[in-house]
Order: C-alpha cells, then sequence, then structure tokens
C-alpha cells in the first residue's frame, strides 16, 4: 500500500482529500501546516507521495519542499502541489523548488487519482 502525505492548512481539505485518497486504497498521513510535516518528515516518516498547499501560514510550500528536498529520505520522493494558484511564474517557482507537479482547486476526485497514478508510476 503506497503512503499518501497531505500538508494543508485548511481542515476541510485534509480531511476530502484524505478521504478520497483512502477510499482509493492509498494509506494516509496529515500535516496542518508546512513546520508539522517538515517535523513529521525529520522524525522518520516515510511518503510514496507528498502533497501540499502552496499557500499556508509561517512556511509556504514552496519554502516546505526545499526544506523537504534536503532531507536524504526525500530527495526523489514525488511532490504536488494542491493549489488555487495557476500562474505559470509559480509553477515555474515550484519545479524549480523540486515540485513534481501541480494540481488546482478545486480538483475533482478522478483528476486528483489520476495525476497521482502519474506520478507514482
Amino acid at each position: 500500500m503506497k503512503t499518501i502525505f497531505l500538508v494543508d492548512d485548511s481542515a476541510t481539505i485534509l480531511l476530502s482529500i484524505s478521504s478520497i485518497l483512502t477510499k482509493a486504497g492509498y494509506a494516509v498521513e496529515k500535516a496542518a501546516n508546512a513546520e508539522e510535516g517538515l517535523r513529521k518528515f525529520q522524525a522518520g516518516t516515510k511518503a510514496d507521495l507528498l502533497i501540499t498547499d502552496l499557500n499556508m501560514p509561517g512556511m509556504n510550500g514552496i519554502e516546505f519542499i526545499k526544506e523537504v528536498r534536503k532531507l536524504a529520505a526525500c530527495r526523489f520522493m514525488p511532490i504536488l502541489f494542491l493549489t488555487t494558484e495557476s500562474e505559470q511564474s509559480k509553477r515555474l517557482e515550484a519545479k524549480a523548488a523540486g515540485a513534481s507537479g501541480w494540481i488546482v482547486k478545486p480538483a475533482t476526485a478522478d483528476q486528483l487519482l489520476n495525476t497521482i497514478k502519474l506520478v507514482l508510476r
């Protein structure tokens, strides 16, 4: 069973995405912000994929993935942004920081699961 780590400051998004992923057969780890997510990774949490929000209080998603990429265990883990941002400049900045892909909210369950399948191949 693949494990997907969700990081989003919206409890509603965490709950809804977690529900979709669990029903699709994935194990889910969650964090309510980037700092909590980083602490969990530093403590040894393992995931096959990270899905993170871009706009969060404190450390934003781009800063977060830069920090996650510094951890040896996370260097090659796929990372998807799930965000309301759709600007090309933000996408390029995220890719430069280490993001593997981008999903614009609101995403349907099918869009989310299809993107995950592509990334986890």
